[in-house]
């Protein structure tokens, strides 16, 4: 069980600007007892993974509508790796087309979650990928 509470990093990485999903993913996360920093809209991979570094997260969840995740995810995972946060988990909401989730997954990101995904799902994903368990 760790020592701290779990730190999630919410980023909205290119140029779309709707963040209503990516707000309420974070207040679900946060309610559900995760410590959540929000980085709000039109971040570049690079100012998500030096946030990233910068507040010592443990997982980066990315909110894309664009149509842009397969540019911007692999390079979020990339810059993380290049700073040593291979232990990052990196996950990604939005309209994801069901032909990129493999390339997606084979790119680094482990958790994808599409238009209505229940936030307790994303809330068990993360307790099962960071071994932490589930508040009673």
């Amino acid at each position: 069980m760790p020592d701290r509470k779990i730190r999630i990093l919410v980023a909205k990485p290119g140029l779309d600007g709707h963040d209503r999903g990516a707000k309420v993913v974070a207040r679900a996360l946060r309610d559900a007892g995760f410590e959540v920093i929000y980085t709000g809209i039109r971040q570049t991979p690079e100012m998500i993974a030096e946030a990233a570094l910068q507040e010592d997260v443990d997982v980066v969840g990315l909110s894309i509508l664009s149509g842009a995740h397969m540019a911007l995810c692999p390079r979020v995972v990339e810059l993380l790796h290049a700073e040593g946060m291979d232990d990052v988990i990196v996950l990604v909401g939005g309209i994801i087309p069901d032909e990129d989730i493999a390339p997606l997954r084979a790119a680094g990101v482990e958790g994808i979650f599409g238009p209505g995904t229940s936030t307790q799902d994303i809330v068990a994903f993360i307790h099962e990928r960071t071994a932490e368990p589930v508040p009673a």
